[in-house]
């Protein structure tokens, strides 16, 4: 995988052509979540979701958060580099209602 310093249009749409991408990042424009609630979002099985977490984390485009309480907590969320993807998000959004 592409390190965050590398990241090239062709990287992120390779990226995001893959199942659950798309919407575990317009999931997380809002705040950031549990994987809990990001398998609920993506229905994705659980292998599937924590491998595109960590491509998406490589790329700089989320965070992952660990919080020192017992259970353990991990949060995700947006990174600056995820959060200019947002306007192409959006936009993508906005074609697929056109298509429905």
């Amino acid at each position: 995988m592409v390190k965050s310093k590398e990241l090239h249009l062709e990287d992120v749409l390779e990226v995001l052509g893959q199942r659950g991408v798309y919407t575990i990042l317009r999931s997380l424009e809002q705040r950031a979540l549990r994987f809990g609630a990001l398998q609920q979002a993506t229905a994705l099985p659980p292998r599937s979701l924590s491998l595109r977490l960590k491509e998406l984390e490589e790329m700089g485009l989320i965070s992952r958060t660990e919080y020192q309480e017992v259970p353990p907590r991990v949060e995700y969320a947006l990174t600056p580099r995820g959060e200019a993807l947002k306007p192409a998000l959006e936009a993508l959004a906005r074609w697929e209602e056109k298509l429905i």
